[in-house]
């Protein structure tokens, strides 16, 4: 019954800020209507997942964790050391691609992945 997500959504106490940080970090062209519509590429698939309250991948206080997927991970992380944003977790590399973390202004750890 379910054909895809129609959206992520959450509140910030920085709108502005939030929305130029995602701009500038992850090259999201947010809109005036303060969103943007992110068209998946072939063979890219969206992941589902529930965590256990007490499993250790991310942080307990923070309830949701943002995945999204890029074409190199090699190139993320040089536009993010070149912006100044540093991970917050150095590259891993399993049979699932690789994956690094950052944390947006407002301290949600995001986890960027090359399948």
């Amino acid at each position: 019954m379910i054909n895809g997500f129609g959206g992520i959504f959450w509140r910030t106490q920085n709108l502005e800020g939030v929305k130029k940080w995602y701009s500038d970090v992850l090259k999201l062209e947010i809109g005036n209507w303060n969103g943007t519509v992110i068209k998946p590429k072939e063979g890219n698939e969206t992941i589902f997942s529930f965590f256990a309250e007490d499993d250790a991948y991310f942080p307990a206080e923070q309830q949701v964790m943002l995945n999204f997927q890029v074409d190199s991970i090699d190139e993320m992380m040089q536009h993010l050391e070149q912006i100044g944003v540093p991970l917050a977790k150095q590259k891993e590399s399993s049979e699932y691609g690789s994956f690094i973390w950052i944390e947006d202004p407002e301290g949600r750890l995001i986890e960027l992945w090359e399948k």
